[in-house]
């Protein structure tokens, strides 16, 4: 019997996120002894500054408030404005449309990839205008954007690249880190984010013009968006463990994928895709459209909630915007697909143990049974 029947939960012991590190503790205590916690200007974000370029070969790192900031800050450093175009994701992360729009610019929207939820390189060549600028490149839900094909087109036609990698911190494509490949890279430090500081983000490039321009917006006499020295204490720590987690990770997302690819009304991306090493922050499941004209998404994450699984669903994704406020291109059933029948599994999961992994298995094939013997009663959410 399902949990939200009435049976027993199948998922114990989740863990939280952000867990205890110890060496975060004593970051954080060093920092109050010191006093350095509350300086306007202290060492330990020149310190992070400095980490991050360092992991991204670049020259010039803005730390900032938060990734959704960033990605507008990475905008006005490209000195993208009012009458520009930018291309976008049908499906994308809500923030990414509204800094757009905070600039004064127009998103315009391309379709994803058919079996993912990334921006479809090969869609950019038929959506670009005269009056496109930019485009916002994101790496989404355990998927990459093949980089190497984007910045082979945006070169060509003099279109300027954001890399939004908030999702995907240490994700290798080519050989290359993502955030790496744009002409500016975006990162976040958000509570959920894999690498955490409760807030904060940053972006990463090797143009100093692009920085001086994301710099000089936020100075209203003081850096009107700044990340705190206390969050930049936090994460310092959390870098050095960043590579062992998220190969921690991959190996417990194949695993999953190992446990319920027979169930047939799911797919999850394949674990190894040739020229990448993803990160997984929320990992993404289609659910099969069939299953949605007899359960909906929400009830459905509902009953894997009570199972104790880490579900949510995706994002609601750009298909309905007005025209008024964004141009569409032909088609975009993808990105209409994905904002449908998307369901994330959160990444905590994936640093359990690989009991608590194979409980989150067994909470899928138990709604799997359920489901196929019609013993599921649809809740009202």
């Amino acid at each position: 019997m399902l949990a939200i029947h009435g049976g027993p939960v199948a998922v114990a012991n989740l863990p939280v996120w952000p867990s205890k590190d110890p060496q975060v503790r004593q970051a954080m205590l060093s920092s109050y002894e010191d006093g350095s916690w509350g300086r306007y200007h202290g060492p330990h974000a020149q310190e992070l500054g400095d980490q991050l370029a360092r992991l991204h070969h670049c020259e010039f790192v803005l730390l900032c408030c938060s990734g959704t900031y960033a990605v507008e800050a990475a905008l006005r450093g490209l000195g993208v404005g009012p009458d520009d175009e930018v291309l976008l994701a049908g499906y994308d992360f809500p923030g990414n449309f509204r800094a757009i729009e905070a600039i004064g610019a127009r998103p315009a929207l391309v379709d994803i990839q058919p079996h993912g939820w990334c921006l479809r390189a090969r869609e950019l060549a038929t959506s670009a205008t005269d009056q496109t600028r930019a485009v916002i490149v994101t790496h989404l839900h355990g998927a990459l954007v093949d980089m190497k094909e984007v910045m082979t087109w945006a070169e060509k036609r003099g279109i300027q690249v954001v890399e939004d990698a908030c999702q995907a911190p240490g994700a290798m494509i080519d050989n290359r880190l993502a955030g790496n490949w744009g002409d500016v890279g975006v990162l976040s430090f958000g509570g959920s984010k894999l690498l955490t500081a409760g807030r904060g983000g940053a972006i990463v490039t090797s143009d100093e013009n692009i920085y001086q321009r994301a710099k000089i917006y936020g100075q209203r006499g003081n850096d009107a968006f700044p990340m705190s020295e206390l969050q930049a204490t936090v994460l310092l720590p959390q870098i050095a463990k960043l590579q062992t987690r998220n190969e921690q990770r991959a190996k417990a997302v194949a695993r999953l994928h190992e446990g319920i690819r027979d169930i047939d009304w799911l797919q999850l991306m394949p674990p190894d895709v040739p020229h990448q090493q993803t990160s997984y922050y929320k990992v993404g499941i289609t659910l099969d459209a069939q299953l949605l004209t007899e359960v909906s998404r929400d009830s459905f994450i509902q009953a894997m909630r009570a199972e104790g699984a880490p579900l949510d669903a995706g994002f609601e994704g750009f298909t309905r915007r007005s025209r008024r406020r964004c141009r569409h291109s032909d088609g975009l059933k993808n990105s209409r697909r994905a904002a449908e029948q998307t369901v994330l599994v959160h990444h905590p999961v994936f640093l359990a143990s690989d009991e608590v992994l194979d409980q989150l298995i067994y909470a899928f094939h138990k709604m799997d049974r359920a489901l196929k013997e019609n013993r599921f009663i649809e809740q009202h959410v």
